[in-house]
């Protein structure tokens, strides 16, 4: 099983050589960390910064550097910063080849909800809306199920959505599983986790193949 780290970890080496990449606010922030070094990324903030790089070290923080979630970040050399009608129009564009988000649910549809709980206040959905709109890769980073021990991957989802059949991949603590035919395509198991484990923690159908692999981080 993994943890946020092993999840960002994994997701990582879901980036290519020369991606352009949103992160989202929650585990999503963590994936910078993981990138492997021979490969050139650059990572994309809506509150508008291209060229993010991974946390800062303690004393090395500046406070006048932040992502979309108000977390300190450091800049990579040549990064540049803009206003938030510049980043959202290279949202908007299609100029993200990747986003990766964290979610609430995600039904099998690949239908995502992340943004509001009904009866909890919220200041609005931000720029997640438009990211699932205009993204054609989009990577869903979150525990298998919630605290209470319900799954989160869904036949369809409860809470309101922010966007519908736009997921095309998620990676939970248990597995790796990809939206195909509107069902959830088990890919890989996390260290230590059986395939009986992903099934019982999964309301939404699920695709098993013979052979599961254990994921390599």
């Amino acid at each position: 099983m993994l943890d946020k780290n092993g999840i960002a970890q994994r997701i990582a080496k879901e980036v290519k050589d020369g991606y352009y990449v949103n992160l989202g606010i929650g585990i999503p922030t963590l994936v910078a960390n993981f990138v492997r070094d021979d490969i050139e990324v650059e990572f994309q903030s809506e509150n508008g910064i291209l060229g993010m790089g991974p946390f800062p070290l303690e004393g090395e923080v500046d406070p006048d550097l932040i992502n979309a979630g108000k977390q300190t970040i450091t800049a990579r050399p040549g990064a540049s910063f803009f206003d938030s009608a510049m980043s959202f129009g290279m949202i908007r564009g299609q100029h993200v080849d990747l986003t990766i988000l964290g979610a609430m649910e995600v039904s099998q549809e690949g239908d995502i909800a992340n943004w509001k709980i009904p009866g909890k206040m919220v200041k609005g959905m931000g720029g997640a809306m438009d990211l699932v709109g205009s993204a054609e890769n989009i990577i869903v980073a979150m525990m298998h199920t919630n605290r209470a021990g319900a799954s989160k991957l869904l036949k369809s989802c409860s809470l309101p959505l922010t966007g519908v059949k736009c997921v095309t991949k998620i990676v939970t603590n248990l597995a790796v599983l990809e939206v195909v035919g509107g069902k959830f395509k088990l890919l890989e198991r996390a260290p230590g986790v059986s395939v009986e484990e992903i099934k019982n923690a999964t309301e939404g159908e699920m695709i098993v193949p013979n052979e599961v692999p254990e994921m390599k981080l």
